[in-house]
């Protein structure tokens, strides 16, 4: 009996080797290394980045049975070390913050590698990138509104406040909670979360200024004004915001590349006081009256600057074939601040003369740097393609294109509260839909390649389908929330009273059936 025993376990060892042996490579494993960077998505190869933004989570796009990763110091020694069976990347959000935050001004090298094969195993080493840590920190929180690409519905669009350093998102208001107004052009002044405007239209329009623990509702819209009170600035002081009064259409294209115009039948410039309640039109000399719109206030207060398309025509009997000939040039004009009164137009940068339109002109906020929005025609470049963004050093007149363009459209943009962060709005992942992406400019105006929003699912950016509209960098939390909103909307708007010299421009009614009016202006 025990010798029986003896010879089964002699068997079974004998068997569990011969399965043990035989279920290995039948060759040696080997080790690869690859003269290229790893496919990431999104792709965060070589990029400059605050020292406190949230971690770049990311997919790799190789085949592979498991993947590892390495994150090295500039000398070469390993900070961290990461292993994923499906290529899904994902950092622990505190040993993140805690790496970039020993490493400011430092680079780190990141390092993968994946096992494929079948027969037998191969180590492919990747070309490790680099992520340069700047020293310079990006402003805690960004502001953006949330709606659907194009131009259809307003049934559901929110304005939301990110923290940068992580992955927290609150709404801010919901349009929701009022009666599916719209909601659109949000504005700070000088980045702060604690002196802003939204503005609302339909059954609950209005423009709502922050006003200390307290949400105000105005009403800036009089008879004299071609349209409401639109794309707002306001000057570094706070009493005064300077507005466009927008008559805005939309036309419809017949071709599957491009299937929709918005453009302004009329529009011109407000200047509206906060301390005393008054609307004065910013006027101009011309014979006859030219568009304008996208005021911008230099740092210092003492100029506007804003886009000037001079018409040689009235505003009547245009169709869609006019729109390409309409042309934007970025101008100003001073102004004083004691008497509220402005000087004559300047030209700053002539996009007519280069066959080209301007839009969207912001400061930097040491005054040296404007970056603008060039695009073929027009004033809204959302719908463009060939848009990009433009940089001029104000000091020395130099106009270059800036290094953060793709062969899709980059439009909306604004500055960090230190002037070393651009966000702008792009649509170089999917061609439709607009996402928020961060460059790095140095102190003479170099951007650094540009890398999109983190998020904490790697793959966010291929389910989401709404875009990011108007992204706004602030340095604090807003305080107010969609019921602060909810509440706010009810109150009587205070009006507000027009005073100086009145517009004689003549509202026009749309006649030609191919184009329509503005039912809400989507990204």
């Amino acid at each position: 009996m025990k010798s029986a025993t003896f010879k089964l376990g002699i068997l079974l060892l004998l068997f569990g080797a011969i399965f043990f042996f035989g279920c290995q490579p039948s060759t040696v494993n080997k080790t690869e290394k690859t003269e290229r960077f790893p496919n990431i998505d999104p792709d965060y190869t070589n990029v400059t980045v605050p020292y406190n933004i949230a971690p770049l989570n990311f997919a790799i796009k190789e085949p592979g049975k498991s993947f590892s990763l390495s994150v090295l110091s500039d000398e070469g020694s390993e900070l961290f070390n990461l292993k994923s069976s499906d290529g899904m990347v994902q950092f622990p959000e505190k040993k993140w913050r805690k790496i970039l935050d020993k490493n400011r001004g430092h680079k780190l090298d990141i390092q993968i590698s994946c096992l494929t094969g079948d027969e037998s195993i191969i180590k492919n080493i990747f070309q490790s990138f680099s992520l340069m840590v700047s020293e310079d920190p990006i402003d805690p929180y960004l502001v953006y509104r949330i709606i659907h690409p194009g131009y259809y519905s307003w049934s559901n669009i929110k304005i939301e406040q990110r923290s940068l350093s992580s992955f927290r998102t609150e709404s801010v208001i919901e349009n929701q909670m009022i009666d599916k107004n719209c909601v659109n052009c949000h504005s700070f002044n000088k980045n702060n979360p604690d002196e802003f405007l939204i503005h609302i239209r339909g059954t609950k329009g209005g423009t709502y200024f922050s006003d200390e623990n307290k949400i105000l509702k105005t009403n800036l819209k009089t008879e004299n004004m071609p349209g409401g009170a639109t794309y707002p600035t306001w000057h570094p002081g706070g009493r005064f915001v300077a507005f466009s009064s927008n008559q805005v259409r939309q036309s419809f294209y017949a071709h599957r590349e491009k299937s929709i115009e918005v453009y302004d039948l009329i529009s011109s410039l407000i200047l509206y006081d906060r301390q005393n309640n008054e609307i004065t039109n910013i006027t101009t000399q011309d014979t006859i009256n030219p568009l304008q719109t996208f005021p911008s206030w230099s740092a210092d207060g003492k100029y506007l600057y804003f886009c000037r398309a001079v018409q040689d025509q009235t505003n009547s009997g245009r169709d869609i074939n006019d729109i390409r000939n309409i042309q934007y040039d970025l101008v100003r004009k001073p102004f004083q601040e004691e008497t509220k009164l402005f000087g004559e137009t300047e030209m700053v940068f002539n996009a007519s003369a280069q066959n080209k339109s301007v839009s969207f002109p912001r400061i930097s906020p040491n005054g040296r740097f404007l970056i603008f929005t060039l695009q073929d025609y027009g004033t809204f470049p959302i719908w463009h393609e060939e848009a990009d963004l433009f940089i001029i050093d104000l000091q020395s007149g130099k106009v270059t294109e800036l290094e953060v363009n793709s062969n899709k459209t980059e439009s909306y943009h604004a500055w960090s509260s230190n002037g070393r962060w651009l966000v702008f709005s792009s649509k170089r992942m999917d061609g439709r839909s607009a996402r928020p992406f961060f460059a790095h400019i140095d102190e003479n105006g170099k951007a650094g390649k540009p890398f999109v929003l983190p998020q904490k699912k790697p793959t966010h950016y291929q389910t989401m389908l709404e875009s990011f509209n108007i992204p706004e960098l602030i340095g604090g939390k807003i305080k107010f929330s969609s019921r602060n909103f909810a509440t706010a909307v009810n109150q009587e708007a205070i009006q507000g009273k027009m005073t100086g010299e009145t517009s004689t421009i003549k509202i026009i009614k749309t006649e030609n059936k191919n184009i329509s009016e503005d039912k809400g202006i989507h990204e």
